[in-house]
């Protein structure tokens, strides 16, 4: 019984100086108003003292009750023991701190199904790394072990084996540095220089420098017309990186045709457009396309050659830049990218 005060009394410990302040201002009062003697002061104070004992005892019981509910719903918590948060109920003395708990319940479980999903991405990446790294390091590894049993001799074959080790080595490269890029992107450390540019003066500069690759193909890559002074906003480095990827892959994915690079003018900004009459891409997979090492046609990319990074590099650039890319394309009939810059 001494304990159960005990620990009532001091769970209401927190009240006793306001508590105390009401029982001198109560005395004080009664002594201005009613003049009493010595006895009746200490037997008022007395009683006064009491009430105020009790009052202390009933708010530390009802607190010690409260807490003892609240830490057994975040005990339920802890443990998983809710499926929902309207399972959640506390007392109505604690309607307010119930919908706290409540808000506090949603955040926990969305950021553990975030943890969870940020988990299976990252195990998804280091799978999809490995097996990117494992393709052309097999494939350097394959043509230099047969070299080196006999077939360096063979002026039949050894330089073919050369050429494709360094083919597989090329393209280790580009991988790592795609990885490097997107790493750096995605953790903010790449750095962005934003400057207005001579459309007309870059766009061709990018058209003469991706030529040989439509050539090799037999494919026009056209440049459409664009005016003159026409100044836009960005940086021409990873602009260029966008471009890039997206003019050849345009190129890879076109077998007869043509590549278009368009701009076309609006009162604020400039849409630039990469058009190709490809294969194009199942509407089911434009979502997708953006997704680091996402392939639409598996087999054919791996032909072509591409690292399956390029158009993730391309969605973080053009974001750093407050654009967004969009995509359009039928199959059959072929695809088109654009993004906008400020002018």
């Amino acid at each position: 019984m001494w304990n159960k005060i005990k620990k009532n009394l001091s769970a209401s410990k927190i009240y006793f100086v306001e508590i105390f302040i009401v029982f001198v201002l109560f005395l004080f009062f009664i002594s201005f108003i009613y003049p009493l003697s010595l006895t009746q002061f200490t037997s008022l104070s007395l009683i006064t003292l009491l009430f105020l004992f009790i009052l202390l005892y009933i708010i530390g019981e009802k607190r010690k009750l409260d807490i003892l509910e609240v830490k057994s719903i975040i005990e339920s918590i802890r443990k998983n023991k809710f499926n929902s948060a309207e399972e959640i109920k506390l007392t109505t003395s604690l309607v307010d701190l119930e919908d706290e708990i409540k808000s506090m319940f949603l955040k926990t479980r969305s950021d553990i199904e975030n943890l969870k999903k940020l988990e299976q991405v990252r195990t998804e990446f280091l799978g999809n790394v490995s097996h990117e790294l494992r393709t052309p390091i097999f494939g350097i590894q394959g043509y230099i072990e047969t070299l080196l049993d006999g077939a360096i001799n063979d002026p039949k074959v050894n330089k073919n084996f050369l050429i494709k080790a360094a083919r597989h080595s090329e393209n280790l490269n580009n991988l790592l540095n795609d990885l490097i890029d997107i790493s750096m992107i995605e953790s903010g450390e790449m750095r962005m220089s934003f400057r207005f540019f001579d459309a007309k003066e870059y766009f061709e500069a990018i058209i003469n420098e991706m030529k040989n690759l439509s050539e090799a193909k037999g494919i026009p890559l056209i440049l459409g017309e664009i005016r003159p002074n026409l100044q836009l906003f960005g940086d021409k480095i990873r602009l260029k990186q966008v471009m890039t990827n997206l003019v050849s892959n345009a190129i890879k994915y076109t077998d007869k045709g043509k590549v278009e690079i368009l701009i076309v003018e609006s009162e604020k900004e400039g849409r630039i457009i990469v058009k190709d009459t490809g294969i194009g891409i199942p509407e089911s997979e434009i979502s997708r396309i953006f997704e680091r090492f996402y392939r639409v046609d598996k087999v054919r990319t791996r032909a072509v050659g591409g690292t399956g990074l390029g158009l993730a590099i391309v969605k973080h650039i053009l974001e750093a830049h407050g654009t967004k890319i969009t995509v359009k394309s039928t199959i059959g009939e072929g695809s088109e990218f654009s993004f906008a810059l400020k002018k």
